[in-house]
């Protein structure tokens, strides 16, 4: 278990020791949180479904003298979470270092009521609701053999707000952020820290190819981005990384929100 950081006024954000998990991260801010981990010191583990992107990321952090770890991993299937905490013990039976579990697999999602399907429903769910529980549930499982662990999922600001069309993806993200409090309740005596990361409209590959499609809806995200731009997914790391270091030790079940104003603006 790492040593709490008590009476220093010199916070740790350093990320050395840690053995950093991050689902989703093939792109957009999984991705760059990967990155930004590796950068800091972490050893890290990414997972996605894409192998070709993986390899590809595993390549630019091994350049810059990371260390990374793949496998392909598809969150909605529970028996291959179980095959991810595998992997995680294999890595930790060869030098032990304390966790950080980044839950960011997920998808935007925007669609009328009444035209959402069950197909729709289930994918939603069983990705950001049943997906984030059970990597929380089997991840978590090992942060509490070993006393000490940071576990962030990533939210949305629609999480916390609402807008035409998001109905089923503001319960999703929302759902997170609730679920990440209540286990927080359960697993904070036992050193294990969760909180939820919970951005605004940032810029990636899929949310560029959306907005394009829908300019006025993008207008109107736009609008209510009190500092007047979207995010990029660097915007996300400072957050990202001050919730898997030491320097946060003191907190959890919180929804930190990287949004510039977006939801202080109703």
């Amino acid at each position: 278990m790492a040593e709490e950081n008590i009476g220093s006024i010199e916070p740790d954000f350093s990320l050395k020791g840690k053995l950093a998990i991050i689902t989703g991260a093939s792109m957009g801010i999984g991705r760059e949180i990967a990155r930004a981990y590796a950068a800091a010191g972490a050893e890290i583990i990414v997972t996605a479904r894409t192998e070709s992107k993986l390899i590809e990321l595993k390549q630019d952090v091994e350049k810059d003298g990371g260390k990374c770890h793949f496998l392909v991993n598809d969150i909605t299937n529970i028996s291959q979470i179980e095959d991810l905490a595998d992997f995680i013990r294999e890595k930790l039976s060869e030098e032990g270092k304390d966790l950080v579990l980044v839950n960011n697999a997920g998808f935007g999602f925007t669609k009328p009521v009444l035209e959402v399907t069950q197909e729709d429903f289930d994918l939603i769910t069983s990705t950001h609701l049943r997906g984030t529980f059970f990597c929380c549930q089997k991840i978590g499982e090992i942060m509490l053999e070993q006393g000490y662990g940071k576990i962030i999922n990533l939210g949305s600001t629609w999480g916390y707000t609402t807008d035409a069309k998001k109905a089923p993806y503001c319960m999703a993200k929302a759902g997170i952020a609730h679920m990440s409090r209540a286990i927080s309740t359960e697993w904070a005596p036992n050193g294990i820290r969760i909180n939820t990361l919970a951005p605004t409209g940032t810029v990636t590959e899929f949310t560029q190819k959306t907005w394009e499609s829908m300019p006025e809806r993008a207008k109107g995200i736009l609008s209510r981005i009190k500092l007047g731009r979207f995010a990029y997914p660097s915007d996300h790391l400072g957050a990202a990384i001050f919730l898997a270091s030491s320097a946060s030790d003191f907190i959890t079940g919180q929804t930190i929100y990287v949004d510039g104003g977006f939801t202080a603006a109703g």
